[in-house]
C-alpha cells in the first residue's frame, strides 16, 4: 500500500492524460465535494462536458470556486489533465494566492492503456494521437514539478500503484490545535540570558544546570510551558546562553518557539550564505566562535527549522514573531512567513535606516489571541485582541511574559543598556500612545453576519435589519465603552384553553417539562421599565475619569434618566447600598453590571400611557356611560334593546377594568424619589461573569441591597417549583394567581440552576406569565371577550422563543469577552447582534 502525505489545508492538482483513471482516482481517495472537475465545470457552462470550446469559461468558473474553498480552510482537489505547464502554472497560483501548499499527484499510466479506456468510451470524440500528444507533454514536465512549484509531488506509475494509494492528510508544522497550554509566552530575549533567567523563576520555572553552571533546561512544576516569541539571538550579552537553555527546553518539551527574523538570519549565516552582517548579528557570531563546532551546528539545525507561526489551543492563540493578521492563520506560503518574521513593511526605510512597518494589529479584527514581538514598545497593551510582548530589554526595557489562558502579564526589568537602538527607544512610547486598537467601524457590525457563541455556536444575522439597528446605536445609544450587555427579549407561553384566559402557567411549565428542566425558580414580574445598571468605582476601565460613577440605559441601549444630575444621584446611592452590603469586597470588583427592572412603569413609559392608554380609557369612560343611559331609557320606553344593552354595559365594565389595570402602575415621582430599582440578576463584574448562575444565588444579594437600601431598592419575590411534585406546582399557580388577582402584572418562569443546556441546546431563560388583568392593556378593554380570545389564542411563540434564545446567547457572549478584556468591536459584535434582532418582525404583544 502507498501512502501519499497530502496536507490538511492544500491545492492537490491531479496530472495525467485523458483515459489515465484521474476522475475515479479522485471519486474513491477524496471526499465527494473536494473534487472539481473540468469536464463538470464544462457542462456547468455550456451543457456539454466534452464542448472544448467552453473550456476557457469552464476554467473560469473552477478557478473562482476552488479559491472559495482555499479561502475557507478546504481541502481541493483539481481533476484536469494539468499536463501543459501553463495549466500548472495558474494552479500554483492559486495555490499561492490562497497561501496553501501545492500538491501534485501524478497518474504516470502506460500510453496503451490510457488509448484503450478513451477509445472504449462513446462519449469522447477524440482519437489516439491526442492521448499521445499528452503523454509526451507530461513525460516533459515531470522532472520539474518541484521547480514550478509544487511542495509535493507524487507519481504513480501503474495502474496497482494508483489502486493500493491511501491519501493520509497530515497536519501543517504550524497547526498546533490540540495543544492547549497553559503557557507563558516571551517576548524577544535578543541574548539576556541573566533577565531571561530571572523572569523563569518568577514565572515559577525550576532552572536545571550542566556540571559547568550554565541552564540546560527549565521545568515548571505544574506543567506549563515556555512559548518564545522568536529573536532569541543577537545585540545581548549572552546568545550562546539564551539558546542553550531554549534549545534545552524545547528539546524536553518544556518549552515550544516560533521563528524570529534574527534566527532566520543567523542561520543563514552559519550555513555559509552571504548576508549582511549587522543589527546585532555581529555580535552573536563573535560569541559562538567560542562555542564548539558540535554547537554551533546544533545552533544553525534549531534556527533553521523553527516554524513561522503556531496556531494553538483550538484556534483560540496565535503566535508569530511579528504577528499574523487572520487570513494568515495556519496557512503556509513564502509571503505567510516572510510576514511572521519581517511585519507589514513599506520597502522603506525611516530617517533611523530602519524599515517602516504598518501597524497591522490596529485593523485586526480575528476571533484568535495573537500574540508577538519584532518592534519594541515600552509597555505590553492590548489592541484588538493582539498584544506585543517585546518590552525591549536589550535596550534597557524589560522582558516580559504573558501567562495564557489568564492573560497575566509578568515582567523583569533589563540589568542595564546591552545595546544602542537605532531609534530612540523613548520614541516608542510616543507610538504606543497613539494606537487606538478600540475604534469602531462601521464595517465591524455590518460585515458581520455570522457570531460566533461560546453558548449557541454560530448566530446569523439578517443583514437587512442591520442597518436600523445601526441607526439606532449610532444616534441614540449610550457610549458604546459603557454599552456591555443588551437583555434578550422574553417569550410567553403557548396559549391557554381555559376559559377567560390567555395566559396561565400551566403551559409555561409544560414548555419546561418538555425540554427535560423540571426544578424551576418564578419571580414575581415587576411591571416596570428594564434597566441594565452598571455601577463602578473605577470608571478608567470604561474609558471615563476614575469617579465616573457609571449608567443606566434601557433594553434598546438609550440612556435611561433623561437628567444627568437624576441618573448620578440613583448610581450613588446604588454604590452606597453595595458598599453597606459588602460585595465590593466579597465579589473582588470595582464594578458590577446589573439587569432589572426601574419602577414605577410611569417614568419612563408617562408619554405612552397618557397618549395611547390613557386616551382609549378617557374616550370609554365619556362615551360608554353615556350610552348605557340612553339606552336604559329606550329600554324602559319599551324598545327592544336588551342585547344591546347587556354588550354596552360589558363594554362600560371592560373599559373599567382598563383604567384601572394600567392605573395601577402609574406614581408620581420627583427627581428620583418615588423611583425603586429591582434587581434580579448580578449579570457580571471584574474578572467573572455572573449571569449563568443559579437565580437564587442572585435574588440572596438582591435582598442584601434591600436590607441596605430599602428605599431604594424593591425585593423579587419567588417561589421554587419541582415539576415532579403535583403540590408543589399547584402551589405555584396558587401564587401566581394571588399575585394577579392583587394587581401583580405576573411572573416570569426560570430553570433554579440558571444557564441549562440540554440535547436541543440552552434551554429557554426565561417564560413570561402575565395576568388576566395585566394583558388587558396590552391586548385592549375587551380581549376577554370569548371571541376575542378564540382570535388571540390563534399566535405562534415559536419565533419569539428563537428571538429570546439567540439574543441570550448573544448577551451572554458580549459579557465574557468584556471581562476577559477582548476588544470593544468583539464586545460589540454581540450586543450589536441583539439590537438587529430586535428590528426582527414579530408582534410586539407577545
Amino acid at each position: 500500500m502507498t501512502e501519499l502525505a497530502v496536507p490538511a489545508t492544500s491545492l492537490v492538482v491531479l496530472v495525467g492524460v485523458s483515459g489515465s483513471g484521474k476522475s475515479t482516482f479522485a471519486r474513491e481517495k477524496f471526499g465527494a465535494w473536494e473534487t472539481l472537475s473540468s469536464d463538470a465545470f464544462r457542462g456547468l457552462v455550456s451543457n456539454d462536458e466534452n464542448s472544448q470550446s467552453a473550456t476557457g469559461d469552464a476554467f473560469d468558473a473552477l478557478r473562482y470556486v476552488a479559491g472559495t474553498r482555499l479561502r475557507n480552510g478546504l481541502l481541493t482537489v483539481i481533476d484536469a489533465t494539468n499536463v501543459q505547464p501553463a495549466a500548472r502554472k495558474s494552479m500554483v497560483a492559486l495555490a499561492k494566492e490562497h497561501d496553501v501548499l501545492p500538491v501534485a499527484i501524478v497518474l504516470d499510466v502506460p500510453e496503451r492503456v490510457a488509448i484503450e479506456r478513451t477509445e472504449a468510451r462513446d462519449d469522447r470524440g477524440f482519437g489516439a494521437e491526442v492521448i499521445r500528444r499528452q503523454s509526451t507533454q507530461l513525460r516533459r514536465g515531470l522532472a520539474g514539478l518541484r521547480r514550478e512549484g509544487f511542495r509535493t509531488v507524487h507519481i504513480l506509475r501503474d495502474q496497482a500503484e494508483i489502486d493500493e494509494a491511501t491519501i493520509v492528510r497530515t497536519r501543517l508544522l504550524n497547526d498546533r490545535t490540540d495543544d492547549h497550554g497553559p503557557f507563558d509566552v516571551i517576548g524577544d530575549v535578543h541574548g539576556c540570558r541573566s533577565e531571561l533567567e530571572a523572569l523563569l523563576e518568577r514565572l515559577g520555572y525550576d532552572l536545571q544546570r550542566d556540571d559547568r553552571g550554565r541552564p540546560i533546561d527549565a521545568v515548571h512544576p505544574e506543567g506549563r510551558r515556555a512559548l518564545f516569541l522568536g529573536d532569541l539571538v543577537d545585540r545581548g550579552p549572552d546568545t550562546p546562553g539564551v539558546l542553550r537553555l531554549v534549545m534545552g527546553m524545547v528539546g524536553a518539551g518544556h518549552a515550544v518557539a516560533v521563528a524570529g527574523n534574527h534566527e532566520d538570519k543567523l542561520a543563514r549565516a552559519l550555513r555559509g550564505d552571504t548576508v549582511t552582517v549587522a543589527h546585532g548579528l555581529e555580535v552573536s557570531l563573535a560569541q559562538l566562535a567560542a562555542e564548539t563546532p558540535e554547537f554551533r551546528d546544533e545552533v544553525q539545525r534549531f534556527c533553521r527549522e523553527l516554524v513561522s507561526h503556531f496556531v494553538l489551543d483550538d484556534g483560540r492563540l496565535v503566535v508569530a514573531h511579528a504577528g499574523l493578521p487572520e487570513q494568515y492563520h495556519g496557512r503556509a506560503s513564502g509571503r505567510v512567513r516572510a510576514f511572521a518574521l519581517y511585519g507589514d513593511v513599506t520597502g522603506e526605510k525611516d530617517e533611523y535606516g530602519l524599515p517602516v512597518r504598518l501597524d497591522w494589529a490596529r485593523d485586526y479584527r480575528g476571533a484568535a489571541t495573537v500574540l508577538y514581538g519584532h518592534t519594541p514598545v515600552p509597555r505590553a497593551e492590548w489592541v484588538n485582541n493582539t498584544m506585543c510582548l517585546d518590552t525591549g530589554c536589550v535596550f534597557g526595557g524589560a522582558l516580559t511574559a504573558l501567562r495564557y489562558p489568564e492573560k497575566e502579564l509578568v515582567s523583569v526589568a533589563a540589568e542595564q543598556v546591552w545595546s544602542e537602538p537605532a531609534r530612540p527607544f523613548a520614541l516608542a512610547v510616543d507610538a504606543s500612545a497613539e494606537r487606538e486598537g478600540d475604534v469602531l467601524r462601521i464595517d465591524d457590525v455590518l460585515d458581520t453576519p455570522i457570531v460566533e457563541t461560546r453558548t449557541s455556536g454560530k448566530i446569523r444575522l439578517r443583514p437587512e435589519f442591520a442597518l436600523g439597528a445601526l441607526e439606532t446605536m449610532s444616534r441614540w445609544a449610550v457610549d458604546p465603552r459603557r454599552l456591555l450587555y443588551l437583555p434578550p427579549t422574553m417569550s410567553p407561553p403557548a396559549p391557554s384553553s381555559r376559559p377567560g384566559m390567555l395566559e396561565h402557567p400551566d403551559e409555561a411549565f409544560a414548555a419546561y417539562r418538555k425540554s427535560g428542566v423540571t426544578s424551576l425558580l418564578a419571580e414575581e414580574k415587576h411591571m416596570g421599565s428594564r434597566a441594565v445598571t452598571l455601577v463602578t468605582r473605577d470608571g478608567a476601565r470604561f474609558g471615563a475619569d476614575p469617579d465616573w460613577p457609571g449608567i443606566v440605559h434601557t433594553r434598546t441601549g438609550r440612556r435611561f434618566f433623561p437628567s444627568a444630575d437624576d441618573e448620578t444621584l440613583f448610581l450613588s446611592r446604588l454604590h452606597d447600598a453595595v458598599s453597606r452590603a459588602g460585595l465590593w469586597s466579597e465579589l473582588g470588583t470595582d464594578w458590577l453590571l446589573f439587569d432589572g427592572e426601574i419602577l414605577p412603569w410611569s417614568l419612563k413609559a408617562g408619554a405612552l400611557i397618557r397618549e395611547q392608554y390613557a386616551a382609549v380609557g378617557a374616550a370609554a369612560s365619556s362615551a360608554l356611560p353615556a350610552a348605557v343611559a340612553t339606552l336604559e331609557q329606550a329600554a324602559a320606553r319599551g324598545l327592544d334593546v336588551a342585547s344591546i344593552l347587556d354588550r354596552t354595559r360589558r363594554r362600560e365594565a371592560d373599559a373599567a377594568l382598563y383604567t384601572e389595570a394600567y392605573g395601577r402602575y402609574v406614581r408620581r415621582t420627583d427627581g428620583i424619589d418615588g423611583v425603586q430599582l429591582a434587581p434580579f440578576q448580578v449579570l457580571a463584574g471584574e474578572g467573572a461573569v455572573y449571569a449563568e448562575r443559579e437565580h437564587a444565588w442572585h435574588l440572596a444579594l438582591a435582598d442584601r441591597l434591600v436590607e441596605a437600601d430599602p428605599v431604594l431598592i424593591r425585593a423579587t419575590r419567588c417561589i421554587a417549583i419541582d415539576l415532579d411534585d403535583p403540590g408543589s406546582v399547584d402551589a405555584a399557580v396558587a401564587w401566581w394567581s394571588a399575585l394577579t388577582d392583587a394587581g401583580g402584572e405576573g411572573m416570569v418562569v426560570k430553570p433554579a440552576a440558571g444557564l441549562v443546556r440540554n440535547e436541543r441546546g440552552l434551554a429557554q431563560p426565561g417564560i413570561k406569565v402575565r395576568g388576566r388583568e395585566y394583558l388587558r392593556i396590552i391586548y385592549g378593554p375587551e380581549y376577554t371577550e370569548e371571541s376575542n380570545l378564540e382570535r388571540l389564542r390563534d399566535r405562534n411563540v415559536g419565533h419569539k422563543r428563537s428571538m429570546a434564545l439567540r439574543e441570550y446567547a448573544l448577551g451572554l457572549e458580549s459579557l465574557h469577552r468584556f471581562v476577559e478584556h477582548e476588544p470593544l468591536w468583539r464586545v460589540h459584535e454581540a450586543v450589536f447582534a441583539v439590537l438587529a434582532m430586535e428590528s426582527e418582525p414579530v408582534d410586539p404583544r407577545l
